[in-house]
């Protein structure tokens, strides 16, 4: 009864209790092939310690945040071709993970590679970030991130507690369409990209998706120290919920993400359970993620 007793004071805490919402760790590696000065090498320490600055000392929310309630996440840019001096581009994987009660364990919310990144920073440049306003793209794609991740993290503790944090990545993107730069306009190919990310996350049709992330997150791991039986029903019955989003958009980003940044936390999940429930999970997921069919089917060994 205590530890159930914190554990809903560190939700309320989450919404209510002013610290900056991130403990990020950042990270900037160049490709193998890309050769560069010594003081290209220099502007990079500079870059990930301004990266990481943006993260851990902007105050993104009007939320209050104690230390430990911070969102764990990690950033790493990689550095792949320098186009002109001064001009950079990569890709971005970008990971935010959150507590599950009662464990030292943390489950992934989300696990995204962006390819569309391209930018210029100069050294001693400083980055930050203005609502309503792009500045650069390297600022508004952080800022992107930054918000869409307080948006997962926010829907696995309170249902669709997200929607204040998904609309501030959103009003990001209109802000920087006019810049011209990749991954934030609707027509782009694959629809993979930052525009789609979040324009989803708002549709009436992915509703489904955040109720699954609440309910998965919530009923399913938070309850795993009470209840092994009941938390993996109720993971299967959120997962469950997708189906109905896979039916209208297959392959959509969202789903596809979410499934894959959890495929190795289910095996574990259901590993341990009778041969009916695992034969029910896997043939889920063979339906929301039939790419990857054969890893599900590992649960059955």
């Amino acid at each position: 009864m205590k530890f159930h007793l914190v554990f809903i004071l560190f939700i309320l805490g989450k919404f209510s209790l002013h610290a900056q919402e991130f403990n990020c760790q950042v990270s900037i590696i160049k490709d193998q092939k890309l050769e560069v000065t010594s003081v290209e090498l220099e502007i990079f320490d500079q870059l990930k310690q301004t990266i990481t600055d943006l993260m851990n000392n902007t105050q993104w929310t009007k939320d209050k945040y104690k230390v430990e309630e911070r969102v764990n996440c990690n950033i790493q840019l990689q550095i792949r071709s320098i186009p002109s001096p001064g001009v950079y581009k990569g890709s971005l994987q970008v990971q935010v993970s959150r507590p599950v009660f009662n464990t030292s364990y943390n489950s992934t919310l989300f696990n995204f590679q962006d390819d569309d990144i391209e930018f210029a920073y100069s050294r001693n440049a400083v980055m930050v970030y203005a609502p309503n306003q792009f500045r650069d793209n390297l600022t508004s794609i952080i800022a992107f991130y930054a918000y869409f991740m307080l948006g997962m993290d926010s829907d696995s503790f309170s249902l669709k507690g997200g929607t204040k944090h998904f609309n501030e990545a959103q009003q990001i993107v209109m802000n920087a369409q006019a810049s011209g730069a990749k991954g934030w306009m609707s027509n782009e190919q694959g629809k993979r990209n930052r525009y789609w990310l979040v324009d989803n996350a708002l549709q009436e049709l992915f509703e489904p998706f955040r109720i699954c992330n609440y309910e998965y997150h919530r009923l399913g791991l938070d309850q795993m120290y009470q209840n092994n039986d009941a938390s993996r029903k109720a993971i299967f019955d959120a997962l469950n919920r997708l189906n109905q989003v896979v039916s209208a958009r297959p392959n959509s980003v969202n789903i596809v993400n979410f499934v894959q940044s959890k495929q190795v936390e289910i095996k574990n999940i259901f590993l341990e359970s009778e041969m009916s429930e695992k034969n029910s999970i896997v043939n889920l997921m063979k339906k929301i993620d039939p790419a990857n069919s054969q890893k599900y089917e590992e649960i059955l060994r």
